[in-house]
């Protein structure tokens, strides 16, 4: 249940949009206690959100 693409399909997602899916995905989990796999797919959320990142400062870097 990857509300992004993973960060290894190579597939572009907007910084913005990763941290949405984020939000989404830590509203969901409101109140509950974590699973493993929650823990999981929260980190795999965060790499996309830091490879998004990353790939919007290097065009802001190269646009310079």
């Amino acid at each position: 249940m990857s509300p992004t693409p993973a960060a290894h399909t190579g597939a572009p997602v907007p910084a913005s949009e990763a941290n949405d899916s984020i939000r989404r995905f830590v509203r969901a989990r409101h109140g509950l206690a974590w699973t493993a796999q929650d823990m999981a797919e929260y980190a795999a959320l965060l790499e996309v959100w830091m490879l998004a990142v990353r790939a919007e400062v290097a065009e802001v870097v190269e646009a310079a």
